[in-house]
C-alpha cells in the first residue's frame, strides 16, 4: 500500500506505490482482458442499486410520510443540487490526487460506504423532513462514487477499448437498475413479505428490506472493484507537481470555472438537448408512481392498494431498466452503421411515445409496454451524449469536464424541482398523470434539438454515462 508522504496541507493526499512502475504515456496502456474490464466496471452494479432504489421509491416514501402531490417535486431538490456541487469538485480533485489506492478508487470507496449508510437509514425515517435530509446524504454519496467511476474507465482503457469499457458500465447500470427497482415487488410476490403494513406515516417492510439489500449490494460490489483494479500511477514529474501543490481554499472551483469558459461547442449544443431530456426523466421519476396509484389503481395513500400500486410502479421501473440492459447490446451494433446523433434522436422519440401512452393505459400490464419505450430512450441517454462529447474533451481534464458535463443534467433537474410544484398546482390540475405526459412532450423537444447538433458526426464510438444526477 505504500507509505504516506508528510504534507503541510493535506488537501491532495499523496502516497507512493512501489509495486507499480511509473508510466504516463497513453499509448503504453496494455490491452485489458474481458475480466479486467469486468472487474473495473462491476462496482457500477452496486452504485446503481442506490440510484434504482432512490428513483423507484423516494416519491412513494414521501407519500407514505404525508407529502402532498405538489410538494413532492421540491422535496427532491437534494438530488440535482448534490450533483451540481459534488461531481465537478470530486472530478477535479481526483484528477489532481494520488494515494495508496490510486487516483479514483479512494473517492469511489468512501462514497460507497456513505451510500450504504444512507440506504440503511432512509426507510426508517419517522418524519418527512428526515427523509428529505437523508436524500441529501444518499445523493451526495452516490455522486461522489459515480464521477470517479466514469473517469476510471477513461484512465485505464487504451483508446481502442474505450467503447468496451463504457459499454460494460452501461450493462451493469441496466442490470443494477432492473433488480433494485423490482426489489419491493419481489419481496412481496416472491418471498411473501406482507403488504398490509403499507399506509400513511408507515413505510412497508418490503421497502425496508429492499433498502437493506441495496446497501449490502452497493458496498460489496464497489469493494470488489476497488481491490481487483489497479490504476496507472503518475510519472515522477507529475507526482512531484502534486506534492508541491498548495492547499486550494476554493476547493478547485476557480479552476472549474476556468474550464467552463473553455467548454467545446459540441458540449453546449448537447447541453440544450440534455436540458429537455432530463426534465422528461425527472417528471417520470417524481410522478410516475403517484400517477399509477391514482389513475390506474384508484388507490388512496392510506390503503393496502396504495402499497400494491407503488410496488407495481417499481416493477415498471425495473422493466425499463431491463429493456435498457438488453437494448445496449443493439446500440453496440447500430452505432457502427449510424451516427450517434441519428440513434439518439430515434431513441428519444421512443421514450416520448412511452411516457405519452401512459395516459391511455387502463390495464396495469399495458404499462410494461410503455416502459419499453422509456427503456430504449434510457439506454441512449446513458451512452450517446457521452459518445458524442468524449472525443472533444482534453484527456488531462477528463474527470473535471465529465463533472462539468453533468451540469447539463442537474440544472434541468433543479428547474424541474422548483417549477413542477407550481406547475402541478396551476397548470397540470394537480394530477401526476399530466406531469408524466408533460415529460413525454419534453422528450419530443429533445429529439428535435438533437437534429441540430451539427458538430456531431460520431460513428462507432460507444461511450457510457451513468444514471441519476
Amino acid at each position: 500500500m505504500g507509505i504516506a508522504t508528510p504534507r503541510r496541507f493535506p488537501y491532495f493526499p499523496v502516497f507512493t506505490q512501489p509495486h507499480l512502475p511509473m508510466t504516463t504515456a497513453l499509448s503504453t496502456k496494455p490491452t485489458l482482458s474481458f475480466w479486467q474490464i469486468w472487474n473495473m466496471s462491476f462496482g457500477f452494479l452496486g452504485i446503481q442499486f442506490g440510484w434504482g432504489l432512490q428513483m423507484a421509491n423516494m416519491s412513494a416514501i414521501y407519500k407514505y410520510l404525508g407529502a402532498a402531490d405538489n410538494e413532492i417535486a421540491w422535496l427532491w431538490i437534494a438530488a440535482p443540487l448534490t450533483g451540481l456541487l459534488v461531481q465537478p469538485i470530486i472530478g477535479q480533485w481526483s484528477d489532481r490526487s494520488w494515494t495508496g489506492l490510486g487516483r479514483r478508487r479512494p473517492f469511489i470507496l468512501v462514497g460507497a460506504i456513505l451510500t450504504s449508510l444512507a440506504l440503511v437509514l432512509m426507510p426508517n425515517s419517522p418524519t418527512l423532513w428526515m427523509a428529505a435530509g437523508l436524500l441529501w446524504l444518499l445523493d451526495g454519496s452516490i455522486n461522489a462514487s459515480m464521477q470517479p467511476f466514469r473517469a476510471l474507465v477513461a484512465d485505464n482503457t487504451p483508446p481502442e477499448q474505450n467503447s468496451q469499457g463504457f459499454a460494460m458500465q452501461s450493462l451493469f447500470i441496466g442490470l443494477g437498475g432492473t433488480v433494485s427497482s423490482a426489489l419491493p415487488w419481489m419481496m412481496t410476490n416472491w418471498f411473501g413479505v406482507p403488504v398490509e403494513e403499507a399506509g400513511s406515516g408507515h413505510i412497508p417492510a418490503s421497502v425496508k428490506l429492499s433498502f437493506y439489500i441495496g446497501a449490502a449490494a452497493c458496498l460489496l460490489a464497489v469493494v470488489y472493484t476497488v481491490f481487483t483494479t489497479k490504476e496507472y500511477p503518475p510519472s515522477e514529474e507529475e507526482l512531484a507537481a502534486i506534492k508541491a501543490r498548495k492547499f486550494d481554499w476554493t476547493l478547485g472551483l476557480g479552476e472549474i470555472f476556468a474550464l467552463i469558459l473553455r467548454i467545446p461547442r459540441l458540449m453546449w449544443e448537447l447541453g440544450l438537448v440534455q436540458f429537455f431530456t432530463w426534465i422528461a426523466m425527472f417528471c417520470m421519476w417524481i410522478y410516475f408512481s403517484p400517477a399509477v396509484a391514482k389513475d390506474i389503481f384508484n388507490a388512496a395513500p392510506d390503503t393496502k392498494e396504495f402499497g400494491v400500486a407503488l410496488e407495481w410502479a417499481g416493477f415498471c421501473f425495473a422493466v425499463y431498466n431491463a429493456v435498457c440492459f438488453f437494448f445496449s447490446f443493439f446500440l453496440l451494433w447500430v452505432t457502427r452503421h449510424l451516427s450517434a446523433k441519428v440513434v439518439h434522436t430515434l431513441c428519444l422519440l421512443a421514450g416520448a411515445a412511452g411516457l405519452m401512452s401512459v395516459f391511455l393505459v387502463t390495464d396495469k400490464n399495458m404499462l410494461l409496454l410503455s416502459m419499453a419505450g422509456v427503456g430504449i430512450a434510457w439506454a441512449s441517454i446513458l451512452s450517446m451524449p457521452y459518445a458524442m462529447v468524449s472525443p472533444v474533451l482534453p484527456k488531462e481534464n477528463m474527470g473535471a469536464y465529465m463533472g462539468i458535463f453533468n451540469l447539463f443534467i442537474v440544472v434541468p433537474q433543479v428547474v424541474a424541482t422548483l417549477g413542477l410544484g407550481p406547475a402541478m398546482k396551476h397548470l397540470l390540475n394537480n394530477d401526476p398523470m399530466n406531469a408524466v405526459v408533460a415529460g413525454g412532450a419534453c422528450f419530443v423537444v429533445a429529439a428535435v434539438l438533437t437534429l441540430f447538433v451539427r458538430a456531431s458526426t460520431t460513428k462507432g464510438s460507444f461511450a457510457g454515462g451513468s444514471g441519476g444526477h
